[in-house]
């Protein structure tokens, strides 16, 4: 059993990787920039203009997404796999994704059912945010509904993935009757993308995410209480309807609001809270739930470097290199562990 040291260790090495990442994921990108040339610019001392438009408009903001990406999906991929108790939970089980990809679908492909001229007004950057947000909102809310009249908690699970069945379905008939180009832009806010957002939205999905992370905090006690099974925890006075409450709230406003603003992004929600117990070994949230979310920051950045294509002027989508990259590391993680940690 790792001690006290043994953690802190652990913690300072995922910060200092954490920062190296971050620089390296800033000073990356198709127009090279020195080190030294980056240190001056984000000093303020650099007298050139367009590598600090460069910096400053696009790579920092960029790569705070990825931070918030990264340990958004991470963490709320971490409180679904202890709430259903299932390896293969994760963020996206309650059918938040699917609510937010309806949404912009009927937005962005609803002109065969509405005419086309209010919905095609509304293809714009924020009516796409917003249109993602109030399906996986509306989604959200059935959940709730349906979690305050269910006792059994599995039962949440199969019912969201039943309204993600729904909604994937609707989908699927929208693009039957979609026109090429708009089968293309919805396909293409599929990919997911860090890129496109300016400081102001950056800073209105930071305010929401930051309240996610508050309700996570806040549940790290009930989250180790649950491992013991919901009877035990019941019997341990844990208020198991108003803790699940919290983490399905704190959990749809994480992965919500990044599904709206960056796009669906797969496999981190799912696969960072596997590789995180690998490396610690530990199935206290006190220490996993802060491990999950450092990791997660740190592989969303590795990912969004990867996707830059350094030196040159192609992006690849974000969801390529998270499938690419991460799916192999966990296999091979479970393959030499020969055991999962849960």
């Amino acid at each position: 059993m790792p001690n006290k040291s043994t953690y802190k260790l652990a913690f300072t090495v995922l910060i200092i990787l954490l920062l190296f990442c971050f620089f390296a994921n800033i000073s990356l990108g198709s127009v090279s920039i020195s080190n030294s040339e980056l240190l001056n610019i984000l000093l303020g001392t650099s007298k050139n203009n367009s590598l600090h438009q460069i910096v400053f408009n696009y790579r920092l903001p960029k790569a705070f997404t990825a931070i918030i990406v990264g340990s958004g999906l991470g963490v709320s991929g971490l409180m679904m796999q202890t709430l259903f108790r299932n390896p293969l939970a994760g963020p996206f089980v309650l059918g938040i994704t699917s609510g937010a990809s309806l949404g912009v679908a009927l937005i962005i492909m609803g002109s065969a059912a509405f005419g086309g001229i209010l919905v095609g007004s509304l293809v714009t950057k924020w009516g796409i945010v917003i249109a993602a947000s109030l399906g996986s909102f509306l989604v959200l809310l059935s959940v709730l509904v349906v979690s305050s009249r269910v006792r059994d908690t599995m039962a949440i699970l199969i019912i969201g993935l039943m309204f993600g069945s729904i909604t994937t379905a609707i989908v699927s008939v929208l693009s039957f009757f979609s026109s090429a180009e708009e089968l293309q832009q919805y396909i293409f806010w599929g990919f997911g993308s860090l890129g496109n957002l300016s400081w102001e939205e950056v800073f209105i999905l930071f305010i929401i995410y930051f309240f996610g992370i508050l309700l996570s905090l806040s549940s790290i006690k009930a989250l180790n209480t649950l491992l013991l099974g919901e009877n035990y925890a019941r019997s341990l006075g844990l208020h198991i309807k108003r803790s699940r409450l919290v983490i399905i709230v704190a959990t749809s406003l994480l992965a919500g609001t990044i599904t709206a603003f960056t796009g669906p992004i797969a496999f981190i929600g799912l696969a960072i809270p596997h590789m995180t117990r690998q490396i610690f070994n530990t199935s206290n949230h006190k220490l996993l739930l802060p491990a999950v979310f450092i990791f997660g920051a740190i592989i969303m950045l590795i990912c969004d470097s990867i996707a830059q294509l350094p030196t040159s002027d192609y992006t690849l989508p974000i969801n390529v290199i998270t499938s690419l990259i991460g799916a192999p590391v966990v296999i091979w993680l479970l393959v030499r562990k020969r055991k999962m940690v849960f």
